[in-house]
């Protein structure tokens, strides 16, 4: 085929003729290794910092539970957020590659900051005085060196983690393939399978080597490991297919909304008229759809003389866009209310601190010689939720298909929604367990004593860690593959990002949600829920409130769901059925 346009059904893109020979001789399963291995490197070095940060700032930073707490909520939204802006970025300006590369080389200074942070005796405060008492404040030069190292971390995050998993789907994703929706649905499987077993590593390896050798060397392997991440995906640089960034979609985006609202007193076109709509040449999307109509007023041509420039562009594009802009920023706007749902949800997975100070307290010796960390216990999600993958990839997929005789899949908008039911169940069983430890904590006379281990198995914390995983499992993968095919192509890192900036407004909600429940609660000189000693607090009754928060965030997703419609595969089987 001649025509160097791969059409896709909700995006065109044009590619000039010297560019076919790089993309057939360029990408493909050579360079999965590469971009796997670059994100896992760096989800291991980063993920490894979480567990036991809580534990470092209240130790080594003399900071309450509340305040460390919220620090660290500010530092998981601002790494669940930028990579929203990296993607922008990305589909923008730089390509994925380049901004792969600069977030790897970001990551890698802010994991050496932090590791100085651990080797510098100035770089925080002085250890307490055991004789009276007393703990210095970190000085305000020592919090900016620390909040500093976050901020090159998250910024490194919001380079890699948006454009990783587009850009390995840019190397296989072949539109003409009938295959390529197995292909790509079988990649997002995988590559969530190898980023759990990565954040497994962390949560395990790097939690347990900053238990037993202390922070400067579980500083400092992270450091190494980051180095090694940006090494291994610059070496592969010859084999990767490099998409070029086209066009601002943040700037289309602004001016679709400016030039609409400019035009609002425009009359539309008589119903299938063409003419008076902007498109790009040789388009075949030459008319914008009824759905948000509003906005195909921003497409209108006023006068073609003026309008058009002779090249068929825009001659002022803040004062007409193409069809293309406004289909894009439809495409936007309709996933929004689904990518809401997940926010509470990702509230519910954000819960970091208080697990780890739950395990503190309670007994967590496998055997005699084996003792579990209490940051390690989140690696039970991570081993879940791969589990699900593999297990749902490789067994119920092919059963079900071999007994049904053809190719058998679940709909996105149906494990979207049983992953915001075991959520819900989640919270439920994390109260009940925490209701039992802090019962038994009392019952043993430790209610003074938050540091006391109760006899009671950390194990029993491993419930509700199993069913965020598969709930993650659902609904994260779920969410990706429904940006991903729902939105243009031009907009895939966007797509890869949004279950991201889901959990960035997330992490900022649950820092609102605990400051709440600690103001409300602790009024009149009574005890926070939220206490610096859980004995004394009630996380679980602060578990209980994100129960109800979930079972009615399932609501809300059920109408969101209606409201939405076929998925773009369904609504291509029904138009289909129905021309037959």
């Amino acid at each position: 085929m001649e025509d160097t346009k791969m059409e896709d059904s909700s995006n065109q893109r044009e590619m000039s003729h010297e560019e076919m020979p790089e993309t057939h001789s360029k990408g493909g399963l050579i360079t999965m290794p590469f971009i796997i291995a670059n994100e896992s490197f760096e989800k291991v070095a980063s993920y490894g910092l979480v567990p036991n940060m809580i534990l470092y700032l209240i130790k080594d930073y003399h900071m309450g539970v509340a305040k460390g707490t919220n620090i660290l909520f500010f530092w998981q939204a601002a790494t669940n957020f930028t990579p929203i802006l990296g993607a922008f970025v990305a589909d923008s300006y730089l390509g994925r590659f380049l901004t792969i590369g600069l977030g790897s080389i970001c990551s890698l200074l802010g994991m050496i900051l932090l590791w100085l942070t651990a080797m510098v005796p100035q770089s925080k405060p002085p250890p307490c005085d055991l004789m009276t008492q007393t703990c210095s404040s970190p000085t305000s030069a020592q919090m900016t060196l620390l909040f500093f190292s976050f901020v090159l971390i998250s910024l490194g995050a919001g380079g890699v983690r948006p454009c990783s998993l587009a850009f390995g789907a840019d190397q296989l994703d072949r539109r003409d393939n009938p295959k390529n929706v197995r292909v790509l649905e079988s990649f997002f499987g995988w590559y969530y399978a190898s980023a759990a077993i990565s954040v497994l590593i962390a949560l395990t390896g790097i939690v347990y080597i900053q238990y037993h050798f202390g922070y400067r060397v579980g500083f400092g392997v992270p450091a190494i490991l980051m180095l090694l991440s940006a090494l291994v995906f610059f070496l592969a640089s010859p084999f990767y297919l490099k998409q070029q960034a086209s066009k601002s979609l943040l700037t289309g985006f602004v001016q679709v909304i400016i030039v609409a609202y400019k035009n609002r007193n425009l009359t539309f076109p008589l119903p299938n008229s063409t003419a008076s709509y902007h498109h790009k040449r040789d388009s075949n999307v030459v008319a914008p759809t009824d759905k948000l109509r509003f906005l195909n007023k921003a497409c209108i041509i006023k006068n073609p003389e003026q309008d058009i420039a002779l090249d068929g562009s825009a001659a002022n594009p803040w004062s007409l866009c193409t069809v293309e802009q406004v289909e894009e920023l439809k495409a936007l706007i309709k996933v929004l209310p689904l990518w809401s749902t997940g926010i509470i949800m990702s509230i519910n997975l954000s819960q970091n601190s208080f697990p780890v100070l739950q395990a503190s307290s309670m007994d967590r010796d496998l055997t005699k010689k084996f003792q579990i960390p209490a940051g390690s216990y989140g690696m039970f999600n991570i081993i879940s939720l791969a589990l699900w993958v593999i297990f749902y990839d490789r067994a119920i997929l092919p059963m079900a298909s071999k007994i049904k005789g053809k190719p058998v899949r679940i709909g996105v908008k149906l494990r979207m929604g049983i992953g915001l039911f075991l959520t819900c169940i989640a919270m439920v069983v994390s109260a009940i367990v925490e209701n039992a430890r802090r019962k038994e904590a009392i019952r043993s006379g430790f209610q003074n004593n938050p540091t006391a281990v109760v006899k009671m198995s950390a194990m029993w914390l491993v419930p509700q860690f199993c069913l965020n995983g598969f709930a993650e499992a659902f609904t994260a993968i779920g969410q990706t593959e429904f940006f991903y095919s729902e939105l243009p192509k031009s907009m895939s890192s966007i797509a890869a990002a949004l279950f991201g900036l889901g959990l960035a407004v997330a992490n900022v909600l649950a820092s609102v949600v605990v400051s709440i429940i600690d103001d409300i609660t602790s009024k009149g000189g009574k005890e926070s829920w939220v206490s610096s000693n859980i004995n004394k607090g009630r996380i679980d009754n602060y578990y209980w409130v994100l129960a109800i928060l979930s079972f009615i965030n399932l609501f809300y997703y059920f109408l969101c769901a209606w409201a939405y419609g076929p998925t773009g595969r369904q609504a291509t089987k029904v138009k289909s059925m129905a021309g037959r």
